[in-house]
């Protein structure tokens, strides 16, 4: 064989590997962003078939529907980036929106859970924001404390604890003869302050609710302490390799239960929001609303794997979720089989994700 054959052979060689490397690109670039090319399609035909899916009123909805999850799913996505989840958030969403509730009736009301209880004012509509969310991060405490502490898995943790706050719930909503009834009659003031139009728009002839711009300054404080404290670092760099991170000096147990105890304080600020948007909380408030977090968070990037995951990431999760909700109902899908659809979300979601991690290897 001569020198030239030689360089013509390996010329051949290196164009087959670079069309392979091209093909991998395309394909990997299309299976890795399926999901968001799918719902490009999607919004597309969801606006040709319904005009109205992309009026302002409805981006507006879909931008309220999207800040009463984003900070369940700011919480939860803490324990999926240390490859565990939280079964427990949704049920502590509940507590959080019974207490609410019950805290800040109207005093006028004729069905009251606890009388005697201070007007309804600022102070102490903060006051019970403070409380639910205290009472929220201690069940997350007790959730990252099992699992730091015995190293039992999230799963089984926080299936308990969904158990034993369901029966909190229970007996919360017996107190004062109420026989597990819907608390409402929710005070104004409180409505006002959270659900209250921020910021009109007569042009579009809709609102902003507060509770939008609280949305806002939340993610702000989630990516700085995932982004900026040595908190978030510790948290991805257990979420990555447990034990390499033990041995660089990082606090695991401490870590673990921050995080927890971070997201419970998050699930219970979105209890609260939802009691004052709602005006009528029920004992079944709250159930599979961690689904829904669960599926934002894969959507947007945060892998079961560990140690991966953003908060820009979560958010658009959470949009694209609301977008895909809204969308079936004004296509008129059976609300059975949107069931369904968001298990099959959460699936491909997973499935995805999971491929991802294998090419890695």
């Amino acid at each position: 064989m001569t020198i030239n054959d030689a360089i013509n052979r390996k010329k051949q060689e290196y164009l087959a590997l670079d069309k392979i490397d091209r093909r991998r690109f395309w394909t990997d670039g299309l299976l890795n962003n399926a999901l968001y090319i799918l719902m490009g399609i999607f919004i597309v035909f969801t606006a040709v078939v319904n005009s109205n899916f992309l009026s302002p009123s409805s981006i507006v909805n879909i931008i309220m529907l999207a800040a009463v999850s984003l900070p369940m799913a700011l919480g939860i996505g803490g324990c999926i980036v240390l490859t565990g989840t939280d079964l427990s958030a949704g049920r502590v969403f509940g507590l959080a929106a019974g207490m609410s509730a019950a805290f800040l009736q109207n005093r006028l009301a004729s069905k009251l859970i606890f009388e005697n209880l201070p007007a309804t004012t600022g102070g102490w509509i903060l006051a019970v924001m403070l409380m639910v969310m205290c009472s929220g991060a201690l069940i997350g405490l007790v959730n990252g404390f099992f699992v730091a502490k015995f190293s039992l898995h999230p799963f089984i943790v926080t299936l308990a604890t969904q158990l034993i706050t369901y029966g909190i719930i229970l007996m919360f909503f017996q107190i004062n003869g109420n026989g597990g009834g819907p608390i409402s009659n929710v005070a104004k003031e409180f409505q006002d302050a959270v659900s209250g139009p921020c910021l009109k728009i007569p042009a579009w002839n809709v609102s902003i609710p507060w509770y939008v711009v609280f949305a806002i300054i939340l993610i702000a404080i989630m990516w700085f302490i995932w982004n900026k404290t040595r908190f978030g670092k510790n948290m991805f760099a257990v979420g990555s390799n447990m034990e390499a991170a033990k041995v660089s000096g990082v606090n695991v147990f401490l870590t673990t239960m921050l995080v927890h105890t971070l997201a419970g304080a998050m699930y219970g600020f979105a209890g609260f929001v939802e009691a004052a948007r709602l005006g009528s909380v029920t004992a079944a408030t709250g159930l599979n609303n961690e689904c829904d977090a669960i599926a934002a968070c894969v959507i947007g990037g945060v892998s079961f794997v560990g140690g991966t995951g953003k908060i820009r990431g979560i958010v658009l999760g959470v949009f694209v979720l609301r977008i895909i909700f809204v969308a079936l109902n004004m296509l008129g899908i059976n609300p059975n089989l949107q069931y369904i659809i968001k298990g099959a979300i959460i699936l491909a979601a997973c499935s995805l994700d999971m491929r991802k991690y294998l090419v890695k290897k």
